[in-house]
């Protein structure tokens, strides 16, 4: 991994028969305290599991992390790095005494990048958002040796410096730019950037839904800046209103909804010396899309991935900087959808380039399972790395000279995430991490240590410094205030636990029970669930949210299940719902509430579905598509027709409008309202840019005609949370909580 590139963010969330059940015994209620109220459940740090060292980047080659803590005499935030050879530990950065230059307003930053020599910081300070990930900021390099700060890049969108060290490249109002250290001045690289054409910068819908905030990258040997090109001039615009001041404003963002026309997009590649700069041409039609570009081993060469609109035909080209000569490298067609990232396994990247070595790493789940399939640069196929009935979750890192893949999977389960290597060639694979639970992995780029981050249902969260064969150097945070926590505090733990579906399917759930459980007794059940594509609910982990104690204090059951669609369960797990988002995560919604209320201590008449996002539009057609399951539902932020949301995301999952009607009309919520059964709220935010509050307005529509009644309730500033502060967080948590209680 390039260290340049690890940016540091400053942190601101029919009868079924049981097959295997894991129970952890709850504690005695008589014995334990309890939370006194909805707010103190919400923001007790009781359960806030100290996730170790913050934002951690290796240093010195791997040698050395750094990493933010808080001091506890002077209240300062401090950046500091330790070495795992020595056990020694530096303050790198503490602000103190430090000022933004020509003023007395005290030094403060966002974030940060190291540079590659490991004694300079770019931070980036004054930042001012745009889209979810995106936003506007000043950037200041800082030396450690003699303590100087320096602006360097003001009003920029995305700032990185080189390679080499001795430029940063940056965005500025749609053109790129360069500043160069030797001179002190910057240089404006292109020049076409205008109002809905823009370079080095994406529009909303690839941003949001491709996963990457940075549309430009530095070639390796920092001679080249190779960038996206949008053209976004011919998309709809959609507009919230922002009802805050005496007079309404409008906000206008350019969103394709399913069937719009998108984003026009090209890759140019400029020489910083030079200011010279080329297209790449793909070939291909100007609605498809260009999700992601690859600087090879080679220095002249760079890959360019293309995908059709339907996202079931993925090219892999690569371009010759000299001639602009195109080669087709890979290319897979699939009869669903084509993944090139994951958002909910937190790897932005399906194809890796080694360095040293002509040859390229794919994520690929053509044959049932996501495995790693390992290519020559002339496009020939040399093997697959991986194989088994389980799936690759991440790629921690590659080492071309030992030729070892170091990566996670869901090997051991799909509840649990392991650290593993294997050669090349497909041999050798180890097992490396051995504690049963939730991994997560952050290994060094010299690939001598790692850091592990784990828990699981009996374990609150454990970070280890580790060497390479899983023996720890240091335990960085074992959270004994957790543990004495839930010893002295009512605390329901998660039970996990397996069931056959009426279609012999299996699936996984959990269940958490409430303050003085007693089998004899009969309670309340709330089904908490999301459901999306690739998204899993349940894992062996340990149980810390607030609101979910605070249910089970008040005598309810809460339970999870990962279903149909979800990922972590090979590819015909997942992608049943191709064409079909609803159906089968609704069935299985359904199906998991039966099989619960067999149990004669949960009262079958008082289940409830919660959800968020795709959660709350899975909340809500499940009430719909199987009504009298559920005598209550919240459905916060939910699409309720996927003809309303954008282009990327929907048609990747249901195809294009044309080509699936009658599917759009099946998934729709408001289709079946009037199928509706027993009471729902919906919550959404009059400013959510994400899922327009049209969808909830448009289903309070249906339901109206229908003669069916809803409970509904905005918040007019938030954005796609729908709360935006801490007020209106505990208010919605306590609508929610009085919803169900009084339902």
């Amino acid at each position: 991994m390039n260290v340049l590139k690890q940016f540091l963010i400053l942190p601101l969330f029919l009868l079924l028969f049981p097959v295997d059940t894991y129970t952890q015994p709850v504690v005695d209620a008589a014995e334990t305290a309890v939370y006194s109220s909805l707010r103190e459940a919400l923001l007790s740090g009781g359960l806030r599991a100290g996730n170790g060292p913050r934002s951690v980047n290796w240093i010195d080659d791997g040698s050395r992390f750094s990493f933010i803590t808080t001091n506890a005499e002077t209240g300062r935030s401090e950046i500091r790095a330790y070495d795992p050879a020595s056990g020694d530990e530096e303050l790198i950065f503490d602000g103190d005494g430090i000022t933004f230059p020509g003023s007395d307003r005290p030094f403060a930053y966002r974030s940060f990048q190291w540079a590659g020599d490991s004694r300079h910081l770019l931070f980036e300070t004054n930042f001012r958002p745009v889209y979810r990930h995106s936003g506007i900021a000043d950037y200041y390099f800082y030396s450690i040796d003699d303590k100087s700060l320096k602006l360097v890049a003001r009003d920029a969108g995305t700032a990185e410096l080189s390679p080499d060290g001795s430029k940063i490249g940056f965005e500025r109002n749609g053109d790129m730019y360069v500043y160069s250290f030797e001179t002190g001045s910057e240089t404006r690289l292109t020049r076409d950037g205008s109002e809905h054409v823009f370079n080095g910068r994406f529009g909303w819908v690839y941003e949001e839904e491709f996963g990457l905030a940075q549309a430009w990258s530095w070639s390796h040997d920092s001679n080249y800046i190779a960038f996206w090109q949008e053209d976004e001039s011919a998309v709809p615009v959609f507009q919230m209103t922002d009802f805050s001041g005496s007079h309404a404003e409008y906000v206008k963002i350019r969103y394709p909804k399913v069937g719009d026309v998108n984003p026009k997009v090209r890759i140019g590649v400029v020489n910083v010396r030079t200011g010279s700069s080329q297209w790449l041409d793909t070939g291909e039609p100007a609605d498809s899309y260009i999700p992601r570009i690859y600087w090879t081993s080679d220095p002249q060469r760079i890959a360019v991935v293309h995908l059709n609109r339907d996202q079931n035909h993925i090219k892999l080209f690569s371009f010759d900087l000299w001639n602009g000569q195109r080669r087709l490298m890979m290319e897979e067609k699939s009869e669903q959808w084509i993944d090139v990232f994951n958002f909910f396994e937190g790897i932005n990247h399906h194809f890796f380039f080694p360095d040293g070595v002509r040859e390229f790493l794919w994520i690929s789940d053509r044959g049932g399972n996501r495995h790693l399939y390992r290519y020559h640069y002339d496009g020939r196929l040399l093997n697959q790395v991986t194989s088994g009935e389980w799936d690759v979750a991440y790629v921690h890192a590659v080492d071309p000279r030992g030729e070892i893949v170091y990566y996670s999977s869901t090997e051991a389960s799909p509840l649990e995430r392991h650290l593993y290597s294997i050669r090349f060639d497909g041999t050798g694979k180890q097992q490396i991490s051995t504690e049963p639970g939730r991994h997560n992995f952050n290994v060094s780029p010299g690939m001598e240590y790692y850091i592990d981050r784990w828990s699981n249902i009996e374990t609150p969260t454990q970070v280890a410094l580790r060497r390479m064969n899983g023996e720890i150097v240091r335990m960085l945070e074992e959270n004994p205030g957790v543990s004495e926590f839930t010893r002295n505090h009512f605390y329901a733990p998660r039970e996990l636990f397996t069931f056959t579906t009426s279609d012999s399917v299996q699936l996984d759930g959990y269940i958490v029970k409430p303050h003085g459980f007693d089998e004899s007794q009969t309670y309340p059940l709330m089904l908490n669930i999301y459901g999306g594509p690739g998204a899993q609910s349940v894992y062996n982990q340990f149980e810390s949210n607030g609101w979910v104690q605070y249910l089970a204090q008040e005598g309810w059951v809460v339970a999870s299940v990962n279903n149909r669609g979800s990922g972590g369960y090979g590819r015909d797990f997942e992608k049943i719902v191709y064409r079909n988002l609803g159906h089968w995560e609704a069935n299985d919604f359904a199906e998991t509430a039966n099989y619960l209320s067999s149990y004669s201590w949960i009262d079958g008449d008082r289940m409830a579905i919660r959800g968020h996002s795709y959660g709350g539009y899975m909340a809500a057609l499940t009430m719909v598509l199987h009504p009298g399951v559920f005598s209550a539902g919240i459905a916060a932020a939910p699409v309720t027709d996927w003809r309303l949301y954008d282009t990327i995301y929907t048609e990747r999952y249901m195809g294009q409008l044309g080509d699936n009607l009658q599917g759009y009309i099946n998934s729709s919520v408001s289709h079946h309202a009037s199928k509706l059964e027993g009471r729902l709220l919906l919550a959404h935010s009059g400013m959510d840019e994400n899922v327009h509050m049209q969808h909830t307005m448009q289903l309070v529509k249906a339901l109206t005609d229908a003669g069916k009644d809803a409970d509904l309730r905005i918040f007019p500033p938030g954005a796609h949370g729908v709360s935006y502060n801490v007020q209106s967080f505990l208010l919605l948590h306590q609508i929610y909580t009085d919803f169900l209680n009084r339902k």
